[in-house]
C-alpha cells in the first residue's frame, strides 16, 4: 500500500427522518465530489429506480446474517422489518487510500462504528430539527410515505434524538445554508487532525535529523 498524505475520514451523518441528513449529504457531495457515499447492504426489496450496487447492495437475509456472523459488517441494524449494514472491507480500503466515506445512518450504526477499530478515523455529526412540529411537516411535505409510515417515523424520532450526546458535533438544522456551511467547516478541520496525517511523523523525523546536523 502506498503511503498517503492523509487518511480518509469516516463521516457519520445522523438525524431523525425529516431533519435533513439526506439533503446535507447531497450538499456535501456537491461541495466535494471526492467524498464517497457508503453503499449499504440491505435485505429490503429495491424501490422504483434504485440500482443494485449504486443505491444499495440488495442481498438475501441469510447472506446478510452470515456476513454479520463472520465480522464482515462494520455496522448493521434492523429497521422497519429489514436489515441494513455497511461492509467493512471497502471502507477500510478507502480510508487507507485517503478517500473520505460518508455514512447516512442512524444512532445504532453510529455507535457500532465508534466502537470499532476504525474509531480513530471517525467524525460523527447529528442534525436536530428546529421543532417536532416542523419535523412532522417536512415528512408530510416529502410525499414519499403514507400516513401510517409517517406515524412510525415520528414515533421513532424521539428515540433517535435521545442519542444526540453520543456524537462529536450536534447542529440544529433550522437554516439549510448555515448548516451546510458549518458542516463544511467541521469536515475541513477534521481532515487536519493528527490521526489523519500519517506523513506528519516522517516530517518531524526529518526536522529532527536536520536539527542534529546543525549541532
Amino acid at each position: 500500500m502506498s503511503k498517503q498524505s492523509r487518511r480518509g475520514l469516516l463521516i457519520i451523518l445522523s438525524s431523525p427522518s425529516g431533519a435533513g441528513k439526506s439533503t446535507m449529504a447531497r450538499a456535501l457531495r456537491d461541495w466535494d465530489p471526492t467524498i464517497n457515499f457508503s453503499v449499504s447492504a440491505t435485505t429490503r426489496a429495491p424501490r422504483p429506480g434504485e440500482e443494485d450496487g449504486k443505491d444499495y447492495r440488495f442481498v438475501a437475509e441469510n447472506d446478510f446474517r452470515q456476513a454479520v456472523a463472520e465480522g464482515e459488517m462494520l455496522e448493521h441494524a434492523h429497521v422497519f422489518g429489514n436489515f441494513y449494514g455497511s461492509p467493512k472491507a471497502p471502507v477500510q480500503d478507502a480510508i487507507d487510500q485517503g478517500q473520505d466515506i460518508l455514512f447516512d445512518i442512524d444512532w445504532q450504526g453510529a455507535q457500532q462504528i465508534r466502537n470499532s477499530d476504525l474509531n480513530t478515523h471517525t467524525l460523527s455529526i447529528f442534525l436536530l430539527p428546529p421543532s417536532i412540529i416542523e419535523l412532522k411537516r417536512r415528512l408530510e411535505s416529502r410525499g414519499q410515505d403514507d400516513a401510517e409510515t409517517i406515524a412510525k417515523r415520528m414515533g421513532k424520532s424521539w428515540d433517535e434524538i435521545s442519542h444526540w450526546d453520543g456524537y462529536d458535533f450536534v447542529l440544529i438544522n433550522d437554516d439549510l445554508d448555515q448548516t451546510e456551511a458549518r458542516l463544511k467547516s467541521i469536515i475541513t478541520a477534521a481532515r487536519l487532525r493528527l490521526s489523519q496525517q500519517p506523513a506528519i511523523k516522517d516530517h518531524v523525523r526529518r526536522l529532527q535529523s536536520e536539527f542534529e546536523e546543525l549541532k
